[in-house]
């Protein structure tokens, strides 16, 4: 086991005994989250690569790309899913970019 899955166990161990009520909620509700009911679990987990994408946590990435693969999901729409995230990425700079134009213009409007 590498240094930094050492560290990552000593911090679950770490924070279950620091606030058990909370963690153990915590995967409850996560469970709830992922399980099938409007959306397939199997669509949730690709769509949780692509919001772990957008909030750049390393962790979560590897977390539901690993999930997402044991559902059913294919490598092709793991992939797919990112770039949907990069385009939202993306597709929000372009859109705020009005505030640039905004304040070259002085109108604050």
């Amino acid at each position: 086991m590498g240094k930094r899955a050492g560290g990552k166990i000593k911090a679950k161990l770490r924070r279950s005994t620091l606030a058990p009520d909370q963690l153990s909620a915590f995967q409850a509700f996560s469970q709830v989250v992922f399980s099938d009911g409007a959306i397939d679990g199997k669509s949730k987990q690709p769509i949780a690569v692509a919001v772990a994408h957008v909030t750049q946590c390393p962790d979560c990435i590897a977390a539901h790309t690993k999930a997402a693969a044991l559902a059913g999901a294919t490598p092709q729409q793991i992939i797919e899913a990112v770039w949907i995230a990069a385009e939202m990425r993306a597709g929000a700079a372009v859109a705020r970019s009005r505030h640039a134009l905004q304040a070259l213009n002085g109108t604050g409007e």
